[in-house]
């Protein structure tokens, strides 16, 4: 039992947020290597990598559209 909790406790302080590309961290947006137009060569531009995240902030940002008559 003691060995169990011993591995599970290992196990979760190896747990670590990772990114598959640089320009896919929140972190890194305001980097050079993430800016247009160098990551438009690389297609690394962080539109591309999280789209879903962008989309939020932006429809966030964006006032409400008057009502159509």
């Amino acid at each position: 039992m003691k060995y169990t909790l011993l591995a599970v406790m290992l196990l979760l302080a190896g747990c670590e947020d990772q990114y598959r590309y640089p320009c896919q961290n929140p972190d890194n947006f305001q980097k050079l290597e993430c800016q247009k137009p160098k990551c438009l060569f690389t297609q690394m531009c962080p539109e591309y990598m999280v789209a879903p995240v962008l989309e939020k902030q932006i429809n966030a940002e964006q006032p409400a559209s008057a009502p159509k008559r």
